[in-house]
């Protein structure tokens, strides 16, 4: 998808989580409108529930999630639903949240588009919640759906809970749906080694923010109320947290399901750890966890470096490491195989027709570079051999944090293995982002000039193209400079056996600074904007000069440690 398109996931909860082919006609619907995808289909059989999450443009959102509720309204009949989830209708809950590009206010009006066409298309009452909601009462979708399917004809008989949209009856079959705008949600269970419901409900009072009703005399007490009349309630432990506990016969467990609605306040591995510390003051031990449907990048690197950290290992590796220490750590693959390249958000965008030349092998990579085409070109070989640079101090770095004896300094290296990894990250992006400017630039020179007009168009297109081409080979040298900084820390203080990789690292950062400094060249001499042209090439001349010096310093280092050692 386009990275400057707005874009919206929906999360629509269904009813089913036992009939494939149902599930399957409920997404297909979803699926078949232009402009979405269906990034993953996470069904229960327990909870007789399926969560979907889809992403796409605003419109195509709405269109697909209304096609989901109408599909569903015909599929799943409510009066013979059961299952452990609470639950109102066919299509429990819809949510839509903000991705890019586009402001929780708008989305809440999308929500509010969308509960008016499902409540007069299907004559579904509907209700909107969170920032969706249009009285305080009903952000909250607990509260909404008291009483559940069972008792939604008493509750749309009560004049306070007229819906906001649709009929005031339950469709005879699909309930009622709830509709709303949120931020991202991630719904995390804690697998426990008892089946005690009641077991895992005490967990899960003690960890979300509503807490637990205060008893006069423990659970069986009379309720304490303040003089308002309102129940006095004890505040869990996590903000943003909402859970209960459930018995899921599936696996013969309990589990305390969490909703983190808030990752900032209350991230993954704190909702893991603190769930683990209170099971274990009641006598029991989280086994594991589980995520239904999707979770973003960033909160599992965050948990990877914090299991990282209480092991006083490195952070200097790759996010694709962080995250398998964050499954491990948290037991994300006790009850089923966790991919995360299907789960976190950001890694199931990818394009898969969009190549990357960093996904290829070293040796495709080395023959398509060889092929008859010009890119991969000598910008993108700078960047890729710059990335092997900062890849080789990098490693110094993290065999230096984990060095028997140096246990006080893994602190230390493990900040350069950091920067190193960051440096390594960025010059791979730039390999890739070399070719695409190219691509660029010859697509102006390939615009139409029979015109004064075209061109125009077509001279102001070639020197923006001109200008990205030459932007990039300059990141790359940046970049490649600074990695050199790691390089030298590890030259002058790294383990000993290693130094000899820290020279490899500057020695390959030199080279790509010096072949990015010759794709600068070349290119500047085609711009009308000569000021823009100096000033890159000023740059360019001064870090080169950099680089070369800190070479020189660097290997110099390097060989004399080796005499020493020899």
């Amino acid at each position: 998808m386009p990275q400057n398109h707005a874009l919206v996931e929906c999360v629509p909860n269904f009813s089913e989580g036992r009939d494939a082919a149902a599930i399957s006609r409920i997404t297909s619907a979803m699926a078949a409108v232009d402009g979405i995808t269906l990034l993953n289909v996470d069904p229960g059989r327990a909870t007789h529930r399926t969560v979907v999450t889809i992403v796409g443009a605003p419109e195509a959102i709405v269109e697909a999630a209304f096609q989901g509720i109408a599909e569903a309204s015909r599929t799943i009949d409510m009066r013979r639903h059961a299952g452990e989830h609470p639950r109102m209708g066919a299509t429990d809950v819809c949510p839509l949240v903000p991705i890019r590009g586009i402001t929780m206010a708008e989305v809440a009006q999308l929500a509010h588009r969308l509960g008016e066409r499902v409540g007069q298309e299907l004559e579904i009452p509907v209700f909107l919640y969170e920032e969706a909601a249009t009285q305080p009462k009903r952000r909250n979708l607990s509260v909404i759906r008291a009483g559940e399917f069972e008792g939604l004809a008493d509750k749309l008989a009560d004049p306070e809970w007229l819906p906001d949209f649709g009929p005031a009856r339950p469709h005879p079959t699909a309930g009622a749906t709830v509709i709303g705008a949120r931020p991202f949600l991630v719904a995390y269970n804690l697998n426990l080694n008892t089946t005690s419901t009641r077991r895992a409900n005490a967990v899960a009072f003690d960890l979300r923010e509503a807490g637990r009703v205060v008893r006069t005399n423990g659970a069986s007490g009379d309720i304490v109320r303040d003089t308002a009349g309102e129940a006095v309630r004890e505040a869990g432990l996590l903000q943003g947290v909402k859970g209960i506990g459930w018995f899921i016969e599936e696996y013969g467990i309990a589990q305390v399901s969490l909703n983190l609605t808030d990752l900032q306040r209350t991230p993954l591995h704190e909702a893991f750890e603190a769930g683990r510390e209170r099971a274990a003051a009641r006598g029991m031990r989280v086994t594991g966890s589980e995520l239904v449907g999707m979770v973003p990048l960033a909160a599992m690197v965050e948990a990877g470096r914090y299991f990282l950290t209480r092991q006083e290992r490195s952070l200097g590796v790759p996010d694709e490491e962080l995250v398998r220490i964050a499954v491990r750590s948290m037991g994300l693959d006790e009850l089923a195989p966790f991919d995360p390249a299907e789960r976190i958000i950001e890694w199931r965008l990818r394009d898969p027709a969009m190549s990357r030349l960093i996904d290829l092998s070293v040796a495709d990579f080395t023959t398509t570079a060889a092929g008859e085409t010009p890119t991969p070109g000598g910008g993108s070989v700078a960047a890729a051999v710059g990335a092997f640079g900062a890849a080789m101090a990098t490693m110094v770095a993290n065999l230096s944090a984990h060095k028997r004896g140096w246990d006080e300094l893994w602190q230390t290296y493990s900040e350069w293995a950091e920067r190193g990894m960051g440096h390594a990250t960025t010059l791979l992006r730039l390999v890739d982002e070399d070719t695409r400017s190219f691509d660029t630039l010859m697509a102006a020179y390939r615009l139409p000039k029979g015109t004064d007009a075209e061109q125009e168009a077509r001279s102001l297109a070639i020197e923006a193209g001109i200008k990205g081409a030459t932007e990039v080979p300059l990141a790359v040298m940046r970049e490649a400079l600074a990695s050199m900084d790691v390089a030298d820390a590890m030259a002058r203080s790294g383990l000993p056996s290693s130094l000899s990789d820290a020279g490899v690292g500057a020695l390959c950062a030199r080279t790509a600074v010096r072949g990015a400094w010759l794709n600068v060249q070349i290119n500047t001499p085609g711009l009308r904007d000569r000021t823009w042209a100096e000033n890159a090439l000023a740059e360019g001349h001064a870090i080169l000069a950099t680089a070369e010096r800190m070479e020189s310093e660097i290997v110099a280092l390097v060989e004399q440690a080796i005499k020493r050692e020899g």
